[in-house]
This record gives structure tokens, C-alpha cells and sequence, in this order.
């Protein structure tokens, strides 16, 4: 790094008044710090890496300490880069910075199908960490997991279920081969049933595989409770929001069966749970609107049951649904397969975790594997006028958001903003729709204290912003109180 590019992150991590998902600040002023492993672990674990600045104080906030010997401690952070495993190799720089030197350290981020990076003397399980927010925290099992199975290219989805076959349904099963012969005859004529269900990898050694199971039973949840779907329906916009009586839920429903079955009860269970009005279209016909549009609805409960992680370590969790007042959410474990970015979805294509599902769900017309999931969610929500969705992946759990708030026009966004600072403007058109204060300190990238405090509640206070939700935890932009009022109410 240049002198003056470490003097600019230093004046921003100063701003900020708090450490970052990329900036660990190490006084060093008589030694090299004896611990720094965890965040040489946590740095090279994501995609951005970060930056260690030793000869700054963190506990004076960020004032300048001065290293004790510039060549010493570069000598030292090498040798301890040389202790992780695959070792690090780190770009070093010394600035002078109000008298006194301090030294950066820049971390590059490594390669997904080398992570996790860990402290070799520690082992994998225990030396391995992750960033969160300012944090540097250990790696639970599954985060480990994670990075290895992709690293072996480990299809969970493939893995055998002994004393299977009693669950299957033989009639489903007969059916899946019919449609095989008839759309693949040069392929499959001439082959044994049991050959070509080995082929698909329907089965595998003499048993059924997961995949096999969860399409081809009347009822897999007998051998994997957790496999289901927990759908419930929420009076409010906040988990725990409830009715004068009490009352938390409007609906409440464990969905179960074969995963085709699954994906139509959830969508009976949405429809029943959401609002529509009929219409008129151009030609005069009546239409019926539903207030989310069922094909992205559809696709997103799709995505949850394909693209979910089937492994033991996640086996016991099953998908939620929860449909808010002011929006529905798709839950279901495992981040993204691979590493993928969620900024790419839908415009690049990512690796399939459970590859031999999705193939049996594509010959049963359920599941087209063109990778049109999200494209469609997104022109389906845009043709209905409503946000687009939106995607969050935090490496255990992926999430889907569907919004019923329509989208403000440029003109009501820019209502009451002006002599407002950028963070201030970020914010208020980040609220166009109904965000929760951890949203916008994130979007914001700012701590979240110091956005609460800072950003939010003088917003608030000026009328721009209001308080929704229990406790105020939800805020929007006060040009949408009308909006939202109305949808609401439809």
C-alpha cells in the first residue's frame, strides 16, 4: 500500500469509530502481538481478505503507538504466516504516520477450494476462523464441512439409505422409468430397470439414494424428520408480533411428504395465506391478482428445496416460510454451493450442490435446470410492480425475500431529502420499502450503533423516516406510509 492509501483507511476506520470486516487495528508497541493467527485465518477466509495495522490503538481510538521495530515485526508476521495452513503470503508496508511508523499488512483473500486457512499448530477444527462484523470467531463444524466437501466434490444428495427401498413408492418410481424410456429410447431400450435407475443414481451399491428418496417416497420424513417444511403466516412484520388476544400466528403448518408434494402444499399454503382482488386486464377479462405473483413465489420455494444442503450436519433443519404483512421469507440451510457470489445470481451460473436431484426433477417436468430461477422471480416481481427480490446468503443459511411493497416513483423518493448527507440519502432511498436498523447499518456499512444513532434516528426525528413494527424495529420511508397502508389493506 501507498503511505497515503494507509493514511485514508486509517482517517475512515477513525470516522467510523470502529474496526471492519477488513481492518484489524495491533498496537505492537513493544512487541509483536502473540496472537494474530485468528485473524490471519478469518481474512484469508473471505473473498475480500483485509488489512492488519500494526502500530495503531484500537483502545485510544486508533491513535498512533508506533511500532517498536519495523524490520523486526515484518521478520515475525512472515514467520507467523508460515504457521498457517496453506501459508499466507502477505504484502507488507511501512508508513510514517504522525511521527511514528506503523506497518500494513495486506491479506489477500485465497481461492475457495483452499479455504478453510487455518493455524497448523491448532488443527483444522480449531484453528480455523471466520470474520464477523469487527470479530474474529471460530469456525463451527459445519463452516469447516463446508469447504472440504466442495473441496472433495462430496454430493450429498448421492449418499446411500439403507432399508430405503420400504419407503419407496414402487408406482412413482415406474412412472419416472416410463418417462426415462420414452424421452432417452437409443439410450435406455435395451437396459434393466435396476441398471438405469444406477445410471440416474436413483440408486447406488443396492439402495436408494437421498435424492431417490426424497422424490420417490410417499413419506422420506420417516427416516429424516427435519426434511420438511415449517410454513407459518405472521399478523405483523416481526417474528413475535401478535394479535390483541395473543394470538402470533394466523397460520401455522408443518408441510410434508415427497419433495413434489412438498412444493405444491407450500404453494396451497401461500395462496391461502395471501391476498389477491380480481381485475380487469386490457382485453376486459377478469384476472385474479394475487399480491405476490405465484410464478416467483414458485421458484423461490423451488430453489429452497433443490439447492438446500442435504447433509447430515443440516439434515435436522428444515425449510421455513414465513410470510410477513409486508413480505415473505424463504429459508433453507447452506449458503450458496461453491462460494458463489449472490451478486451473480441469475446472471452467472453456480455449481449444483445436489446435481442428481435437480436431474430427476428435470425429466418429471418439475424442475427445468436452465438456471431460470431467479430471472423469472425477478421479471415476475417487476411485472407486478413490486421490489425485486432479494437474495442473502451468510454461509449457513440462504434466504429469499419477497416484498408486496410497490415500488416508490423517483418523485415521492425524493420528498424532504434535500440538505441531507450521503449516508443520510443512502439510507433514505434504501428505505423505500420497510428495512430493520441491522438492514441499514449494513447496507450502510457502518456499525450499528452508530447507525442507529447517527443516521437512523435523526430521520426519524425530522419525519422523514418512521418507526414501524414491534418496538420500532422496522423503519421506511415516511413517503411510503400511504403505500404501505394501502397494500396492506387490499
Amino acid at each position: 500500500m501507498e503511505e497515503q492509501e494507509i493514511r485514508n483507511l486509517l482517517e475512515s476506520v477513525r470516522a467510523r469509530k470502529t474496526e471492519l470486516s477488513t481492518f484489524e487495528a495491533k498496537s505492537a508497541h513493544v512487541d509483536c502481538p502473540k496472537k494474530i493467527y485468528d485473524t490471519l485465518s478469518s481474512f484469508s477466509n473471505q473473498d475480500e481478505g483485509g488489512v492488519i495495522m500494526f502500530g495503531v490503538d484500537e483502545n485510544q481510538d486508533f491513535a498512533v503507538t508506533g511500532v517498536y521495530d519495523a524490520a523486526d515485526i515484518q521478520k515475525k508476521i512472515f514467520g507467523k504466516c508460515r504457521e498457517m495452513e496453506p501459508e499466507i503470503r502477505p504484502k507488507m508496508s511501512v508508513a510514517a504516520i504522525e511521527g511514528k511508523q506503523v506497518v500494513a499488512e495486506e491479506i489477500p483473500g485465497v481461492e475457495y477450494t483452499d479455504r478453510p486457512v487455518f493455524y497448523r499448530p491448532a488443527g483444522i477444527n480449531n484453528g480455523s476462523y471466520i470474520r464477523i462484523g469487527d470479530a474474529d470467531e471460530h469456525m463451527t463444524a459445519y463452516e469447516v464441512y463446508k469447504y472440504q466437501a466442495y473441496r472433495k466434490g462430496l454430493k450429498e444428495d448421492q449418499r446411500l439409505v439403507e432399508d430405503g427401498w420400504e419407503l419407496v413408492d414402487s408406482a412413482l418410481l415406474h412412472k419416472y422409468l416410463n418417462t426415462l424410456k420414452n424421452r432417452r429410447v437409443n439410450t435406455f431400450e435395451h437396459l434393466a430397470d435396476s441398471e438405469i435407475l444406477r445410471l440416474q443414481k436413483v440408486e447406488k451399491e443396492g439402495y436408494p439414494t437421498l435424492a431417490g428418496l426424497l422424490v420417490f417416497s410417499k413419506y422420506p420424513q420417516s427416516a429424516f424428520p427435519g426434511l420438511g417444511i415449517t410454513a407459518v403466516a405472521v399478523p405483523g412484520t416481526e417474528r413475535g408480533d401478535a394479535f390483541a388476544d395473543g394470538t402470533r400466528f394466523t397460520d401455522n403448518e408443518r408441510i410434508e411428504g415427497s419433495l413434489p408434494e412438498m412444493l405444491e402444499e407450500a404453494m396451497r399454503f401461500v395462496k391461502k395465506n395471501i391476498k389477491y382482488s380480481t381485475v380487469i386486464d386490457d382485453m376486459g377479462n377478469r384476472v385474479d391478482k394475487w399480491q405476490y405473483p405465484l410464478r416467483a413465489v414458485r421458484e423461490a420455494l423451488l430453489n429452497a428445496l433443490i439447492h438446500r444442503d442435504y447433509s447430515r450436519h443440516t439434515e435436522g433443519t428444515p425449510i421455513q416460510l414465513i410470510i410477513y404483512q409486508d413480505r415473505m421469507e424463504i429459508i433453507n440451510s447452506g449458503g450458496i454451493y461453491g462460494g458463489f457470489p449472490v451478486k451473480r445470481l441469475g446472471k452467472d451460473s453456480p455449481e449444483s450442490r445436489n446435481s442428481t436431484l435437480i436431474k430427476i426433477l428435470e425429466f418429471l417436468d418439475i424442475s427445468e435446470n436452465r438456471y431460470s430461477g431467479v430471472p423469472t422471480m425477478r421479471k415476475e416481481m417487476a411485472k407486478a410492480g413490486l421490489p425485486q427480490p432479494e437474495f442473502e446468503d451468510n454461509g449457513k443459511q440462504f434466504k429469499t425475500i419477497l416484498r408486496n411493497i410497490p415500488e416508490l416513483t423517483d418523485k415521492q423518493i425524493r420528498i424532504n431529502i434535500s440538505g441531507l448527507n450521503q449516508k443520510e440519502r443512502e439510507a433514505v432511498q434504501y428505505c423505500s420499502v420497510p428495512r430493520t436498523r441491522s438492514e441499514i447499518a449494513s447496507q450502510l456499512k457502518l456499525n450499528y450503533n452508530y447507525a442507529a444513532n447517527k443516521i437512523i434516528k435523526p430521520l426519524v426525528d425530522r419525519g422523514i423516516l418512521i418507526s414501524a413494527g414491534k418496538k420500532g424495529r422496522t423503519v421506511m420511508l415516511k413517503a411510503a406510509e400511504s403505500v404501505h397502508s394501502q397494500t396492506a389493506s387490499q
